[in-house]
């Protein structure tokens, strides 16, 4: 009886510190700096947090191993590209490129609660005129560009979110497979994401 009670109490206290915050708002309190969050930092290694992308790009022409080169501050980018080159046991050329984005939150205006950082990389995943792919543990969008004459080049384009991050995928291969294209763009959005939880 007493943990019912002492549970009931918690719940509505709850309950009110919600409601009054709201009510605080809906009255016009001024919204302080420390109520809107900030965007996250991304560890310093995210990019090799990724791991071996090796299979989808060409052997280098001097033997070495392909890496992802990490850029970027808030905005991280890991990108990787290799040329056409001698004797090559897959493709003939590749480039990748990943863009992760942590996002902040945002006033709402007067009145109003801020956005948080899951609504403003929700809201810029939405914005996005790639295609929603259904199916997915996150929420997907992709696109597909042959290049050339014959469907041997392909460019995908993959966009995921997950909370307050966007991940976005851009890999190009010739010769390949729309289909193998899509799945290696796929597969390194979430290995982004799952790097960055």
């Amino acid at each position: 009886m007493a943990s019912r009670l002492v549970r009931r109490t918690a719940i509505a206290c709850a309950v009110a510190t919600v409601a009054g915050t709201g009510l605080g708002y809906a009255l016009g309190d001024p919204v302080q700096p420390e109520d809107i969050l900030p965007a996250r930092t991304l560890p310093g290694d995210v990019c090799s947090r990724i791991g071996d992308v090796s299979s989808l790009l060409p052997k280098a022409p001097n033997g070495t191993d392909v890496k992802l080169i990490q850029g970027g501050t808030t905005t991280v980018t890991c990108e990787v590209g290799v040329g056409a080159a001698q004797k090559v046991r897959t493709y003939s050329a590749a480039t990748l490129r990943v863009t992760i984005t942590p996002y902040g939150g945002k006033d709402a205006g007067a009145g109003q609660v801020p956005y948080t950082p899951a609504v403003m990389a929700k809201r810029t995943f939405e914005r996005s005129s790639l295609e929603d792919l259904d199916g997915r543990p996150y929420p997907t969008k992709l696109s597909q560009t042959a290049n050339g004459v014959a469907p041997e080049s392909w460019t995908v384009r993959a966009l995921v979110q997950r909370a307050d991050i966007v991940v976005q995928v851009e890999y190009t291969a010739n010769p390949i497979t729309q289909k193998k294209a899509e799945q290696a763009a796929l597969t390194i959005a979430d290995r982004a994401i799952w790097e960055t939880k």
